[in-house]
């Protein structure tokens, strides 16, 4: 398992990134293999079970989404959950998401929304998006009604590092960071119990996404039953499209 270098300590003076789009390359026929990690258990004792996975990212096209055209990921088991396809919108704006294939009912009311500003200025933030009275889609308190949720994300841009997977080393990846706070209103109690979603992501010049750590506090209608999910996908293998070309 590839581990992140700490001895290269993250540039904390503040910069744009040049060339950003090279970070994200998305041309139809690229393709990562990712050697994931799942990691599951309650608040007190995490380690209950270790799954290990793999998943295949590719860019398998283009389709229009409310007349905007987005680019498709197609993925074999992204975070060890079958297969899904997700689409995303790059322009000189940054990158939005405009949700996936099956998709959840709390993504559906989310989409789209920015995932990365440009220019990528180091360190920033943004708030993502802000909303209130969602439906949650799942039935917490098991009283027969799906609970309403409260939602907010911030996205942040924090730095350059030297990053370690099993595809090799990759010196100033840039480091992002989206956490997601839920406050889910139980529909039988009225009581308010509080979830998170953090994902921390590594991404390389002329590579694209080199790994991912995710981190879900799924709340329960009683606090000790609180479960922790910690997912973790490195970069194996990455086969782009311009490199496949170079072979004919």
């Amino acid at each position: 398992m590839g581990l992140y270098a700490p001895a290269h300590s993250a540039d904390l003076s503040a910069f744009v990134v040049d060339t950003i789009h090279e970070y994200f390359p998305d041309q139809v026929g690229n393709e990562w293999v990712y050697r994931g990690r799942m990691i599951e258990g309650g608040m007190v004792q995490i380690a209950e079970k270790n799954t290990q996975f793999t998943n295949v990212s590719k860019v398998i096209g283009k389709e229009t989404i409310d007349g905007v055209e987005v680019t498709v990921f197609h993925d074999t088991n992204p975070g060890n959950q079958g297969p899904s396809d997700s689409f995303y919108r790059r322009d000189a704006a940054g990158i939005r998401y405009y949700g996936s294939k099956p998709g959840t009912t709390l993504e559906r009311q989310l989409v789209p929304y920015q995932i990365v500003r440009f220019p990528l200025d180091i360190p920033s933030s943004f708030e993502q998006f802000n909303r209130h009275g969602l439906e949650l889609g799942m039935d917490i308190d098991r009283d027969g009604e799906t609970e309403k949720v409260d939602i907010v994300a911030i996205s942040s841009a924090q730095g350059q590092e030297t990053v370690s997977v099993p595809a090799g080393t990759y010196p100033k990846a840039i480091r992002l960071e989206a956490k997601m706070t839920m406050q889910v209103h139980l529909s039988e109690s009225g009581k308010t119990i509080q979830g998170t979603d953090t994902m921390t992501v590594w991404f390389a010049r002329g590579v694209g996404l080199l790994k991912y750590i995710e981190r879900q506090t799924i709340p329960s209608s009683r606090s000790e039953n609180d479960r922790v999910v910690e997912v973790t996908e490195e970069l194996e293998k990455v086969t782009l499209a311009t490199d496949v070309a170079s072979l004919y």
